[in-house]
C-alpha cells in the first residue's frame, strides 16, 4: 500500500523519486549532501549547489555569467540526473528543447535543466507534494 502523498508519512525519498529522471543515486546524494533542500529559496539552493549564474565583472569588463562554487558532488550527480530528465521528464524535455531551438549550447541548456530540476525538487520537498504530471504541464 502506498502512503497518502499529503500525509506526514510520505518520505522525502518517495517524494523525490516520484519525479521522472530522479533515481536512487540522485535521491540519496541530495538527501545526504544537501540537507537544506526544501528549506531554502530557489535562488539560495541553486547558489549552494553551484548552478546559479554568477558574474565575474571587473571594471569595465562585462562578460558572460558562469556557474561555479557550491557542492561539487551534488552538482556532478545532478548533471547526470538532468541528462536523464532531459529525455524522460516531459517538463524538463520541453524546457531543454526550447533552449536548444533558441541557439543555446548543449552544456548551457543542461545546466539550466539542472537548476530547473533542483528548484522543482526543492519546491516538492518544501510543500510535501509528489510529482504530478498534469500540474507540471500547467506550471
Amino acid at each position: 500500500m502506498t502512503p497518502d502523498p499529503f500525509s506526514s508519512s510520505f518520505l522525502p525519498l518517495d517524494l523525490l523519486q516520484s519525479v521522472p529522471g530522479v533515481g536512487p543515486v540522485l535521491t540519496s546524494t541530495l538527501l545526504a549532501s544537501l540537507p537544506e533542500l526544501g528549506t531554502l529559496t530557489n535562488k539560495q539552493i541553486a547558489a549552494l549547489v553551484g548552478v546559479a549564474p554568477l558574474n565575474r565583472d571587473s571594471g569595465t569588463f562585462r562578460g558572460r555569467r558562469t556557474v561555479w562554487g557550491g557542492r561539487a558532488q551534488v552538482r556532478a550527480v545532478l548533471y547526470m540526473g538532468a541528462i536523464v530528465a532531459a529525455r524522460f521528464n516531459p517538463v524538463i524535455r520541453v524546457f531543454y528543447q526550447r533552449l536548444q531551438h533558441a541557439g543555446k549550447a548543449k552544456k548551457v541548456a543542461l545546466t539550466a535543466c539542472m537548476r530547473k530540476l533542483l528548484t522543482m525538487l526543492n519546491a516538492m520537498l518544501k510543500h510535501r507534494t509528489p510529482w504530478q504530471e498534469v500540474r507540471a504541464h500547467h506550471a
